[in-house]
Order: C-alpha cells, then sequence, then structure tokens
C-alpha cells in the first residue's frame, strides 16, 4: 500500500524575501575615534532557530572577507549575537594607518555589508570589481601530498593541453598542498572551456599527476600518514565560493591539521620567553552560558582574523560573541563559540582537534623563503615557464600567487631551496631574462625591522625582524562584555 506525506510548502524565495525586508544596517563612523574607522554592521535574523546560527556564521566570514580583501587593517573587532540578531564593529584603517575617507570606498564597504546572498558583491562599484576573480573561468581544485615541483608538473600539463591560466593560488603546510586555478580555453581566452572531453582530458592528466606522487610516497602510507589526493574541475559559478577560504577548506579535508605539532602549544604551557610567536591556543568550557572559551595568542600578521574565522566556521563551529585586538606585533582572540548543535566542547578529542585546526590554519599562510614579486606581459604558458624555471635552479614554491589583470600578468612567488638557505642573487637574474618584465625580491622591508598588519590582506610581507617585548593580556572576557553593553547603548 502506497503512504502519502504531506508537508508544507516553503518558497525557495521565502529567505532571500526575509534578507531583503531586513538588511544589514552598515554605519561607517569617522567621529568617534581620531585615529580609525569604526565600521558597525547590526541585523535581526528574522528565520528559524538553525537556519539563523546557519546564515549568521556565513555572515560573519562574509564581512571579515570583504574588509581583508580591501586590505584593511583590522585593529580591533567585536562580535556578538544570540542567534536572532547581531552586532559587529571593526576598528579599521588603510594600509597607512590613516581612516577611511575616501566615498567610493565608504559606498563599496556599506553596499557590500550590507548586500543580500542572492545579491552578493555583484552590484558593487565597478572601480573595486577588479580586485576578484571573473566568475567567466572553469575552476580546478586540488589537493594531495606535497613535493619539490608539483606546481611546475601541474603548470606544464595545463599548458600542454592548452589551457590558459587566468589566476591561480597554491598553498603548503605539512607536507599537503591545495591548489586553485582558474583557466580559459587556450584557443578563446577569455572563455571557459565547454568541451566536455577537453575538461575530461584535464582532469585524467590532472589526475596523473597527483596520484603518481602519491605512489612515490609509499612509505608514508606505511607510515599511516594520510595521503589524500583529490582533483575537481568545475563550470564558471556565480556566487562560488572565495578562493582563499576554498583553500582552508581543501587544506582541512586533506588533513593538514593531523601534523600539527601542537601538543606543547597550549595555554598553560606557553613558552615563557617574550619572543615566542608560535600560535598558543587555550579551550574552556563555561557551563553556566553553554559557550566554550577560545583564547589564541600569535604573532600579528595579515589575514590572521579572516583565517581564524574560516577555521571555526568550517568546523561548523558558531561565533557568539568575540574580542579581538593587536597589541605590539602580538595578536589576541577570544571566541565564546558553540558547536552547530547547540552542545559544548567537552570531549578532549574536540579540543585537541579545534586546537590543532586553529594552529594549522594560522600557521598555514605563514610564508616560508624569500617572495619574489613577478609582473611581466601575460601570454600562455607563462606559470609554466616560470615554475619551470625556479625548479631547474633547485628551488621549491612553498606557496604561489598569480592573477592576469588585462594583458599584465602579476605574481608572487615564495622560493627557498632544498636546504632553506637564501637564494643567489644570480639565480633572480636568471628567472627575469627568462621570462621577460620585471622580477624584485622581498627580503625585508625599507625599515629593516618586520611590519605586522593586523588582521588585514597587506600584500607586503616581511620575512625578518626580531619580536620586541610586548605583553599582551591573556584574557578578554571581563572587556567584552562592556564593550558590548556600550555598543548596544550606542546603536539602539
Amino acid at each position: 500500500m502506497m503512504e502519502i506525506a504531506y508537508k508544507p510548502y516553503i518558497d525557495a524565495n521565502y529567505e532571500s524575501l526575509i534578507e531583503r525586508i531586513y538588511p544589514p544596517r552598515v554605519c561607517i563612523d569617522n567621529e568617534t575615534y581620531q585615529d580609525c574607522t569604526l565600521v558597525k554592521v547590526t541585523k535581526s535574523l528574522k528565520t528559524g532557530k538553525l537556519k539563523a546560527k546557519g546564515r549568521r556564521r556565513i555572515c560573519q566570514l562574509e564581512m571579515v572577507q570583504v574588509l581583508t580583501d580591501l586590505d584593511l587593517v583590522i585593529s580591533k573587532s567585536y562580535i556578538s549575537s544570540d542567534g536572532r540578531w547581531f552586532m559587529d564593529v571593526f576598528h579599521v584603517t588603510d594600509q597607512l594607518g590613516n581612516k577611511l575617507t575616501d566615498e567610493g570606498l565608504i559606498h563599496y564597504i556599506q553596499q557590500a555589508l550590507g548586500a543580500t546572498r542572492n545579491e552578493g558583491l555583484q552590484r558593487v562599484a565597478d572601480r573595486f570589481k577588479s580586485r576578484h576573480v571573473s566568475t567567466e573561468h572553469t575552476i580546478l581544485e586540488m589537493s594531495g601530498m606535497d613535493r619539490p615541483g608539483l606546481l611546475s608538473e601541474i603548470s606544464a600539463v595545463l599548458a600542454e593541453l592548452d589551457c590558459h591560466i587566468a589566476a591561480a593560488e597554491a598553498w603548503t603546510h605539512n607536507g599537503r598542498t591545495a591548489c586553485v586555478i582558474y583557466v580559459d580555453d587556450g584557443a578563446n581566452i577569455g572563455r571557459p572551456i565547454v568541451d566536455p572531453n577537453h575538461l575530461t582530458r584535464i582532469e585524467v592528466q590532472l589526475e596523473n599527476v597527483m596520484e603518481a606522487h602519491h605512489h612515490h610516497h609509499y612509505h608514508s602510507r606505511a607510515a599511516g600518514v594520510d595521503e589524500r589526493q583529490s582533483v575537481r574541475v568545475t563550470d564558471p559559478v556565480v556566487g562560488r565560493t572565495h578562493t582563499e577560504r576554498r583553500l582552508h577548506q581543501l587544506m582541512f579535508v586533506g588533513g593538514d591539521y593531523q601534523r600539527c605539532g601542537c601538543s606543547c602549544r597550549q595555554e598553560e604551557q606557553a613558552c615563557s620567553s617574550q619572543e615566542c610567536d608560535e600560535p598558543h591556543v587555550s579551550i574552556e568550557g563555561w557551563k553556566g552560558k553553554g559557550y566554550s572559551v577560545v583564547n589564541i595568542k600569535s604573532r600579528d600578521r595579515p589575514k590572521l582574523l579572516f583565517d581564524t574565522v574560516c577555521a571555526i566556521t568550517d568546523m561548523d563551529y558558531v561565533v557568539s560573541h568575540a574580542a579581538l585586538r593587536s597589541e605590539g606585533i602580538m595578536a589576541n582572540q577570544e571566541y565564546f563559540i558553540r558547536p552547530k548543535d547547540g552542545c559544548t566542547l567537552n570531549e578532549e578529542s574536540e579540543k585537541r582537534m579545534l586546537t590543532k585546526s586553529l594552529i594549522s590554519a594560522i600557521e598555514g599562510r605563514l610564508s616560508h623563503g624569500l617572495r619574489v614579486d613577478v609582473s611581466t606581459h601575460n601570454r600562455k604558458g607563462l606559470l609554466s615557464e616560470v615554475t619551470r624555471v625556479l625548479r631547474e635552479n633547485g628551488l621549491s614554491i612553498p606557496r604561489a600567487e598569480i592573477r592576469t589583470p588585462g594583458n599584465r600578468a602579476i605574481g608572487s612567488f615564495y622560493v627557498m631551496d632544498a636546504a632553506g638557505e637564501e637564494i643567489d642573487p644570480g639565480t633572480l637574474e636568471l628567472i627575469r631574462k627568462e621570462i621577460g618584465g620585471s622580477v624584485l625580491m622581498i627580503n625585508k622591508s625599507s625599515s629593516g625591522r618586520s611590519t605586522p598588519r593586523l588582521l588585514s590582506a597587506s600584500s607586503t610581507i616581511s620575512m625578518s625582524g626580531s619580536i620586541k617585548d610586548h605583553k599582551p593580556r591573556l584574557s578578554l572576557g571581563g572587556l567584552i562584555w562592556l564593550k558590548l553593553e556600550r555598543l548596544s547603548g550606542n546603536l539602539q
């Protein structure tokens, strides 16, 4: 006997309709403080409890992403939510430490932070669209075990298959690698690859490259090391996941955190030296409120907030409250979180996994080696040429990023030799002659000191400098409630 089940019909556009009725309120305040601009975002979440929590997690990450992509320096941030509403405040400046006075930039921030999920960033001002990769590209995602020359092999295969690389970004950490590449049809640059046979050949060849390396490391499997590898080819999509967040996801799924040697990174075991800049994480339960309190102390660096929130979000935790600040070159972050199901973190295994994931997310972007900036005329096979020259000179690439605005190709490659030593300047000259254009080696800032940029997206990274004596506060619990009470009064 056939059973007939009835359930209420819910229009798919209902949630987006609610978002349009109750959009986020964005306030750009240049009056309260003399040395920074306040970006305040408040929103009421008029949906079911679980949907509200899920949407809150996405909103929170999207807001940090918008500010990060604009190279803004966030010196402090306060976050609060009760599941039905949220209020986020960011203290921001530009890269020179000035307030935000550009009307076009302010308007962009208001639009981007106030955009609904369906609108995304599609309606923002044209002058800022160049910061994002176009959606009209075929997307290649790869993850697996790392080895010297892997990026060179991947780019060589794509060149042979007549793929033009429009943009690419690759990370390596704890013996794993993740890479996202945007490609066009080499015969029709600017257009995605539509031939299904061509797409199949690309996927098969890339799988062969990744799989060959996995077979090469048979001893790792014998030692119980996770060697998951994946290759994914997707069509152009609107509203796709942010590239760097996707890299975090690929690293996490690949298990880079499993190799995290963080047994001595707990807060109570933190090294007593003021020059210790390794990240330290402590997790404590707050049973009275149902929160788990996560404290993170680490050296400040670009995109620190983004990387931390990515890790928390992608592990299905909800941030109810948070306070973040920099003190000198150190950064302190305190999060009051719950798992998505509303429970607290009770199992030690859950705490260890979260600790390892946070440390891996923080350390994964740290740049090892020497940064080489390349700017030259855009042409097919350029990434293959650059990586081939680096490989032939015995250099590995722990991190790389390249984009092609207009007819130019601009890229940053972090390179190091097998021994981790400095690179011979003659090698850079060889690279310049090989690819043409300009090649710039960046080893230290003009002042000769480290130049930390709190939670920002600065494209200049200093590879030198010592840590000075800055004593951070170990807890922000008392501060957060005082600040949130004041902010609640100001926003009413």
